[in-house]
C-alpha cells in the first residue's frame, strides 16, 4: 500500500508540475513572438464637422504583457478642415493603449495621448488676421479590432478607434468647438 501511495503522489506530483510548466511555456512562447509593427493607413473623421473623412497614417508598436493583454504605442499624422475651411487643424498624436485580447485575432481597449496640434488659419477667407497656433492637448480614446493572420509572421490589421478631448477654443465664430474624432484604419502587422 505504501508503494501504491508513492506512486500516486508522484503521479499527483508530475501532473501538478506540468500543469503549472505549460502556462509558462505557452506565454514564454507567446512572448517570444509577441512584438508587432503596424504601419497603417486609413479613414479619420471628426465628429461634428460636415467635412468629408480624411485619409492619415499612423506607426504602432505593440507587445503582449500578458496571455490575454496587449501594450501598444503609436504615433499618427491627421488633418481636417473646420468653418468651411477658414481653419485647417494638423495633429501629430503620440498614443499608449491596453487592449484585451479574448482570442489571439481580437483586441478591445482603451488609451491615452499627448496631441501636438497645429491650428492654420486661411488668411483669405477671414476678415481679420489670425496667427496660426499650436497647442499641447491630452485625449483618451476607446477602439478595437482585429489581426487576421496572412503568413507566420504578417497579419492583416483592422483597427477602430473613438478619441475624445476637451473643447478647443477657436477665433473663428463659434468660439468652440468639440476636437472629437474617429478613425478607421488598414495596416500590416510584422511581428518579430
Amino acid at each position: 500500500m505504501n508503494i501504491t501511495r508513492r506512486m500516486t503522489m508522484r503521479v499527483l506530483d508530475r501532473t501538478l508540475i506540468g500543469t503549472l510548466l505549460l502556462p509558462a511555456l505557452l506565454l514564454g512562447a507567446r512572448i517570444a513572438k509577441a512584438a508587432e509593427i503596424v504601419p497603417a493607413i486609413g479613414m479619420t473623421k471628426a465628429t461634428n464637422s460636415d467635412a468629408d473623412a480624411k485619409i492619415f497614417g499612423s506607426l504602432a508598436v505593440r507587445g503582449g504583457l500578458l496571455p490575454l493583454l496587449k501594450s501598444e504605442v503609436g504615433v499618427a499624422y491627421r488633418s481636417e478642415s473646420r468653418f468651411d475651411d477658414r481653419l485647417h487643424v494638423r495633429m501629430w498624436p503620440i498614443t499608449a493603449s491596453l487592449y484585451l485580447t479574448p482570442l489571439p485575432m481580437l483586441y478591445a481597449g482603451a488609451g491615452v495621448g499627448w496631441y501636438q496640434i497645429t491650428y492654420g488659419y486661411d488668411q483669405a477667407k477671414i476678415p481679420f488676421s489670425v496667427q496660426d497656433e499650436t497647442k499641447q492637448e491630452f485625449g483618451v480614446h476607446l477602439g478595437g479590432g482585429m489581426t487576421l493572420p496572412v503568413a507566420p509572421s504578417v497579419g492583416i490589421d483592422l483597427n477602430g478607434r473613438y478619441v475624445m478631448m476637451r473643447d478647443q477654443r477657436s477665433h473663428l465664430v463659434p468660439e468652440k468647438f468639440s476636437p472629437d474624432f474617429w478613425t478607421s484604419s488598414l495596416g500590416l502587422a510584422f511581428k518579430f
